[in-house]
This record gives C-alpha cells, structure tokens and sequence, in this order.
C-alpha cells in the first residue's frame, strides 16, 4: 500500500508541470502553425510583396495612358497625337506609306 500512496502524491504533485507544460505546447504550437501565426504571418508577407509588385506595373501602365489622354485634351492639343487617333480609328493611311499591322 505504501507504493500505492507514493505514486498517487507523486502524481498530484507533477499534474501541475505537466499541464504547464501542455499549455505552454499549445500556445507554442499555435504560434507558429495557427491561423495568425508566424508561418500565416510570412504568406500574408509574400501576398503584400507581390501586391506591390502589381500595384507598381499598374501605376505605369496608368501614368502611360493619362499621358496619352492629356495629350488629347482640347487645351493642350497634341497635333500628331489627333492624327494618329484619327487614322487608327477611321482606318486613313496616305498613298505613299507602308502599313504595317501588328497583333496590339
């Protein structure tokens, strides 16, 4: 009975490191793996980086075309700028040119 009495005080008194112990590997664990942890933490990282990337190519592709339009503009008239629309859109070349299409 002695060796009975024994394991039931040894193990009262190591349930408290051990549950410690699993709720530290919980926490630990969810660090890491969970749903806001370090790992979810660098593909939101990545996600950002190239969300930046496409967000600069737009900003350039955007800037081209808003200088194309101003160029259009009544106030700041481009002469060759409405000769390339015009023939573009109606479909106009001169006698003596050479047209070459492209798949643009």
């Amino acid at each position: 009975m002695g060796t009975l009495n024994e394991i039931k005080k040894r193990s009262k008194e190591a349930i408290g490191p051990v549950l410690g112990i699993c709720i530290v590997g919980y926490f630990a664990y969810h660090a890491v793996q969970g749903e806001r942890g370090f790992n979810a933490y660098r593909s939101l990282q990545q996600q950002v980086t190239e969300a930046q990337v496409v967000e600069t190519q737009l900003s350039a592709k955007r800037d081209k075309w808003e200088h194309r339009v101003k160029l259009l503009r009544p106030d700041n008239l481009d002469p060759d700028m409405l000769e390339e629309r015009a023939r573009a859109m109606l479909n106009f070349g001169r006698k003596d040119e050479i047209i070459i299409l492209t798949n643009d």
